[in-house]
């Protein structure tokens, strides 16, 4: 009987290893663009202003979570067809190779318009591959584990999710103190990249040591597995009621929530606020460490309490610190901005017709009017200000403090006059800025890196709450039959459109209301709905019979 229990012990150790080891391969391979996305804007889109080619390095990243949705579906119904460990394996293969070829691929500079077509082009594949991983490895662990610890072992995936997100920073820390920032920038960043394949290599020896799941290999030997599982899925009501309370109770806010603190917090932290990339960078990896134990605990919690109220109480205490906490992360970064917008108020003045939305997660728009010129820089440079009407067919007009700049208009001008255009305007409007009191950066010397942690860990105790019950929760949701497809879709909407868009949303509410924290409603209203959801409809699934 030790045997047996020692067996049994070794063969779970060896299924979440090798399910966590693979899937934190692959979230590492996805996130790398966090801390690089000021870099891949310059890289792969030098032929734009710095504002405009952030704007277009922010929808390459939605176009990766755009193409999960896809994913999940063909790699759903492969894993509900054929096996889990098949799936496993073809999901990491296309997103190892397609993150080692963006560190070959060609600059702007080298190759022209080519250069950021084949880095959206794998991006695509990135978020193809992406689409079928999380799902199957959340399945293939519950579906091995006791009932009754099915929380906390599942929550090594969220662990996973961290240690990819972590690995990527660390690489890239590791990698600028190696070759020095400028050659960092120049070049260095492609070392993480390339790095991957030696990941590639180490994670599919670790899965192939996996045998098929013993509750797939059951439907199997049964002869039972689904001959439709789209069709079982998103037909049958019992099964696609399930699917839209996963998605509205559950994913919205995995969504919102997870990419605000583990990817907006930093970019807001670096772009806005202009605390130095470094110390975003330190600060950021030791929060994503500490949040390893933290989905572990929830997982545990889970176990003991239920899924419901452990995930609840996560959304709800980010609704709470959003705001508030934000505020701080710009008081903290620096104290000079936040003076500054005090001191110095900024006004635009334009035609109201002449203002975009400019929301552009595909990259094409341009934004040449003169009101959009004068939104997008001020939302670049991080500056908050309000907005006046001005008389049909004006010029939009910057009032900084007792300072007034006229921003230009570029309606008639090619793309690469428009650029230099965009970029001769926002060094004007940086010197009145600055004039003003608003800082180009933040200063090391005013900054908080110990209260930019505090923040950013409330914020972390909101997201694995939440993100830590919820691969057993959504398991336990489904039936095993169609648990691949049908889980995996939702998630991948809630956590691909939601989530992936969110960045780019964010900028274009900020860069439309002038309030740097008016693009925080974009997280704020979708964890709102998933607590009203989650509340009314969500069914506690702790200790529920996988096989009923």
């Amino acid at each position: 009987m030790a045997e047996q229990a020692g067996a049994k012990r070794t063969s779970m150790t060896t299924v979440v290893a090798a399910s966590a080891a693979g899937t934190a391969f692959e979230w590492y391979d996805f996130f790398l663009f966090v801390p690089l996305a000021t870099i891949m804007s310059k890289t792969f889109f030098a032929g734009l202003d710095d504002s405009t080619a952030f704007i277009f390095a922010l929808g390459a990243f939605a176009v990766g979570f755009a193409f999960r949705p896809i994913g999940a579906l063909i790699f759903g119904r492969i894993g509900d067809r054929i096996g889990r460990k098949a799936t496993f394996l073809a999901t990491m293969s296309l997103m190892g190779l397609s993150t080692f070829a963006i560190g070959l691929l060609p600059s702007y500079a080298t190759a022209g318009i080519i250069a950021p077509w084949l880095f959206l082009a794998l991006r695509i594949l990135q978020g193809l591959a992406l689409g079928g991983e999380w799902g199957g490895a959340a399945i293939y662990i519950v579906e091995h584990v006791d009932d009754d610890k099915r929380g906390r072992t599942a929550a090594w995936l969220g662990g996973s999710a961290a240690f990819g997100l972590g690995g990527a920073l660390l690489m890239v820390l590791i990698a600028r103190s190696i070759v020095g920032e400028a050659n960092f920038n120049a070049w260095g960043w492609r070392l993480p990249f390339l790095f991957s394949l030696a990941l590639l290599a180490i994670s599919m020896w670790i899965r192939l040591k996996l045998h098929e799941s013993p509750a797939f290999q059951k439907l199997k030997d049964e002869g039972t597995r689904s001959e439709k599982p789209f069709a079982e899925s998103f037909t049958q009501w019992k099964n696609l009621k399930t699917v839209l309370i996963s998605l509205f109770a559950i994913l919205i806010a995995q969504g919102s929530v997870w990419y605000a603190v583990f990817f907006y917090a930093s970019t807001f932290i670096e772009k806005t606020v202009k605390v130095a990339p470094a110390t975003v960078n330190w600060v950021m990896l030791v929060v994503v460490a500490l949040s390893v134990p933290m989905y572990i605990g929830f997982g545990y919690l889970s176990d003991k309490i239920g899924r419901k109220p452990v995930m609840i109480g996560g959304m709800i205490l980010f609704c709470v610190a959003l705001f508030p906490g934000f505020h701080q992360l710009t008081q903290a970064g620096s104290p000079a901005l936040a003076e500054a917008s005090r001191n110095a108020p900024v006004v635009v003045t334009a035609d109201p017709a002449n203002c975009s939305f400019q929301f552009d997660p595909v990259g094409k728009a341009q934004f040449r009017t003169s009101c959009d010129i004068a939104k997008s820089s001020l939302a670049a440079a991080g500056v908050s200000y309000d907005n006046a009407a001005g008389p049909a067919g004006s010029a939009a007009v910057i009032k900084v403090g007792d300072a007034v700049v006229e921003a230009p208009r570029g309606e008639a001008l090619a793309p690469a006059d428009l650029a230099k255009l965009k970029a001769g305007f926002a060094k004007e409007l940086g010197a009145v800025l600055s004039k003003a009191g608003y800082p180009a950066k933040a200063d090391p010397a005013t900054t908080s890196p110990v209260m930019l942690l505090v923040w950013l860990i409330v914020f972390a105790i909101a997201a694995t709450a939440l993100y830590g019950p919820q691969a057993a929760a959504l398991v336990e949701l489904f039936p095993t039959k169609i648990r691949y497809t049908a889980m995996s879709l939702p998630y991948h909407i809630g956590t691909g459109w939601v989530g992936g868009f969110l960045p780019a949303t964010v900028f274009a509410i900020v860069a439309a209301t002038g309030d740097i924290y008016a693009g925080l409603w974009y997280p704020f209203g979708f964890t709102a709905v998933a607590i009203v959801c989650a509340l009314l409809f969500l069914p506690e699934t702790n200790g529920k019979d996988l096989d009923a």
